[in-house]
């Protein structure tokens, strides 16, 4: 079995570098995608390598193409000042032909009378032909503007064969052909990315403050089952006696304030831990262990459940208080309910429950005590702990539910406004939102992949 190893940071962003093929590398045709890896700032990179005769080729034909651009322009300009030059010595030619004239007819007078008019007429002569002495360097420059002329005809002849010769290289690639490898391009990223669904936490990052909001508790989201052109934004202001929920259609309306819908729930709410998961809000009721599972598409309560022997009401709650008892979270394994039991000695309860039925599918019991967790999100099914919700927090335990083991980690995220008293993963844009102390903010995370090779078993 063969497998490559790499850590990835799969944050919304996907960089990708096409590089001009090189000694070593040098795929013959179409789009190449190798192995990811991880920048500096931990984002998630695909090194894609471009054909030898796509677009790093267009790049230097099109560099060409400039060139000759630049030196047509050049000749253009040196045709235009030859061009009035030549009118100009033309003009004064035309003055000089009358001069001409006049000497011819002087020469004629003094050959029918040489003895007479000699000293009359050589004295006339010689001022004619001192007037015809600016003539000669213009019949020499004449001669210079020709051999230069001569020059731009064979420039401009090479100059056409070689936009001939690019002409029909870049004919080659027509529209469709480009068409057809940016989507070859594409189905090749979306298989490298789907190879990317799980991993381990190794880093977080940031955080990226996107609004400044509401009280020092409280919870925003999206949905990590929507559509990429889904971006609607949740936002549940405080931890108790409220039953608002505002819908924006965009991260930006959220930050511009531009609400799109007000929905009002039947019941109030208790914590801050809610989660919208494939378009229905799942939420703690006040003053109970009922999870409510809220439909924004019909505005009714879909279904509500209790939470067997789960403690409510700041009986088990996090560090922070809040009624935060009963923590929803969605992963890419679907929904679960972080709570404790007294059954569990107030350690934290992990259950993973059916989206529809809010039935419990499965539970694992830790030994982290829940009042001593500042928060916790899950990530392929492993839920993370922070050891506070203070400044100087970190990421101090993991359990696992694919093995029912645990570990202790050392994972620290700057709590830039000192009380975190929301903090969720979301699957879709593969990075922590968070509500930290009235300012709501997200954080980068970067995974440890296991990418398996197609011939893997």
């Amino acid at each position: 079995m063969r497998s490559l190893s790499v850590v990835l940071n799969p944050l919304l962003f996907l960089l990708l570098f096409g590089y001009c093929p090189s000694a070593t590398i040098r795929p013959k045709e179409g789009w190449q995608v190798y192995s990811s890896a991880q920048d500096a700032d931990g984002r998630c990179i695909c090194t894609v390598v471009a054909p030898e005769q796509n677009l790093c080729s267009r790049d230097a034909k099109g560099r060409q193409l400039r060139q000759l651009l630049e030196k047509v322009q050049n000749m253009s300009q040196s045709i235009e000042v030859l061009n009035l030059r030549t009118q100009r010595d033309f003009q004064y030619i035309m003055r000089m032909e009358s001069q001409i004239k006049g000497l011819r007819s002087k020469f004629r007078q003094i050959e029918s009378d040489r003895k007479t008019l000699v000293n009359k007429n050589f004295q006339e002569l010689k001022g004619k032909m001192e007037s015809l002495q600016p003539l000669i360097p213009v019949l020499e420059q004449y001669k210079t503007d020709a051999r230069l002329i001569i020059q731009f005809k064979e420039e401009i002849r090479n100059l056409s064969a070689v936009l001939m010769g690019i002409q029909e290289e870049m004919g080659a690639y027509d529209y469709e052909e480009l068409q057809k490898r940016v989507l070859n391009l594409e189905n090749r990223l979306r298989n490298c990315m789907s190879k990317l669904t799980c991993g381990k936490l190794m880093k977080i990052t940031g955080p990226q403050t996107v609004k400044t909001s509401g009280t020092r508790f409280g919870a925003w989201m999206t949905d990590p089952q929507a559509s990429p052109k889904n971006n609607r934004v949740w936002y549940m202001d405080s931890y108790t006696n409220n039953k608002i929920v505002k819908e924006y259609k965009s991260i930006a309306d959220f930050v511009a304030g531009v609400e799109s819908r007000t929905y009002n729930l039947p019941f109030k709410w208790a914590g801050t831990d809610h989660v919208v998961y494939n378009g229905s809000l799942y939420y703690n009721k006040m003053q109970s262990n009922i999870v409510v599972r809220y439909s924004f598409e019909t505005g009714r309560v879909v279904t509500q459940r209790a939470l067997e022997s789960a403690g409510f009401h700041n009986v088990y709650p996090y560090t922070w208080g809040g009624f935060s008892d009963i923590d929803l979270m969605a992963d890419e394994l679907g929904l679960w309910a972080v709570y404790a039991t007294n059954q569990n000695a107030g350690n934290i309860v992990i259950s993973q429950l059916n989206p529809d039925t809010l039935q419990i599918l499965n539970t694992w019991d830790t030994e982290y005590s829940k009042r001593n967790a500042g928060e916790s999100f899950m990530i392929c099914g492993t839920l993370y702990i922070t050891n506070s919700h203070l400044t100087g927090a970190k990421v101090y335990y993991a359990y696992s539910t694919k093995t029912s083991t645990y570990e202790y980690t050392d994972i620290p995220f700057h709590n830039q406004y000192f009380h975190m008293s929301m903090l969720d993963y979301n699957a879709r844009d593969r990075a922590l939102y968070g509500w930290n102390n009235g300012h709501q903010v997200l954080f980068n995370v970067t995974l440890f992949h296991i990418i398996k090779t197609e011939d893997d078993s």
